[in-house]
């Protein structure tokens, strides 16, 4: 009973992170796997439990938040597609060996945000050129959405930077658009992970409507608070996120 609780309140905590900047795996599946969950059994329950989660966040978002249906339409249909893909080839490929590339990426990101702080802070909608749009759908829909389907960590984080970088777009609004990718990954990875009969099923359900109330807290006051907020939030995600895969990788090797 005790690590049940522990572990929805570990959903409703990923649900929060998720909806302002993702990354909320990394709290929701090392709570599985020290609830003693099955590596790949935790990976599809994980998947369940945040497809919730990030559904409910971005429909809140596109309430409140204008969304440019000629980039998000086109990204979402290709991430269900990729991300199955990339749950598909899991297995085949050595998560060990992609965990320094991560790392490194989310180092990058870090920087990038830091040293450019103008960057997210205000919307640029004269960069929404043709060739940038394309460019954001073939990031966001292909490469970012494969790999959320191979491993994930930081996906959320990189699909807002796509966003706000090759589109001008602010926080608010890249987090928006990248909840709506988002829950596509999820949903693609979800549908292997289902067929392949990985997913508990009433544990993630449980884990699911408590990702869905802690995603709605955090929607919520990413859209009162701002962009300053959700910047601050998703450099204290990266950090973590830095630090956790370094640790893990450095257990494993």
């Amino acid at each position: 009973m005790v690590e049940i609780v522990l572990l929805l309140a570990a959903a409703a905590g990923a649900g929060w992170i998720d909806a302002v900047v993702g990354g909320g795996g990394l709290v929701q599946l090392p709570a599985l796997l020290l609830a003693g969950v099955p590596p790949v059994q935790a990976l599809a329950t994980n998947k369940f439990s945040s497809v919730f989660g990030t559904a409910s966040a971005a429909v809140t978002y596109a309430v409140t938040t204008k969304i440019d249906r000629s980039v998000a339409i086109p990204s979402a249909l290709a991430a269900v597609l990729l991300s199955g893909l990339g749950a598909s080839a899991a297995t085949a490929i050595s998560k060990e060996a992609l965990i320094p590339l991560v790392m490194a990426a989310l180092v990058a990101v870090a920087l990038f945000v830091t040293f450019r702080p103008a960057l997210g802070s205000q919307d640029h909608p004269q960069l929404r050129t043709r060739a940038r749009t394309l460019a954001a759908i073939t990031v966001t829909g292909v490469g970012i959405s494969f790999y959320d389907g191979i491993i994930g960590p930081g996906t959320g984080t990189f699909l807002i930077i796509a966003f706000t970088a090759i589109l001008g777009m602010d926080f608010v609004s890249g987090s928006a658009h990248s909840k709506i990718v988002n829950s596509c990954t999820n949903l693609g990875a979800l549908l292997v992970f289902g067929l392949q009969g990985h997913v508990l099923w009433v544990l993630g359900l449980g884990m699911a409507l408590c990702n869905i109330a802690g995603a709605q807290l955090g929607a919520r006051m990413a859209l009162r608070r701002g962009t300053r907020f959700v910047r601050i939030v998703l450099l204290c995600v990266v950090v973590a996120m830095v630090a956790k895969l370094g640790r893990d990788w450095l257990a494993a090797a």
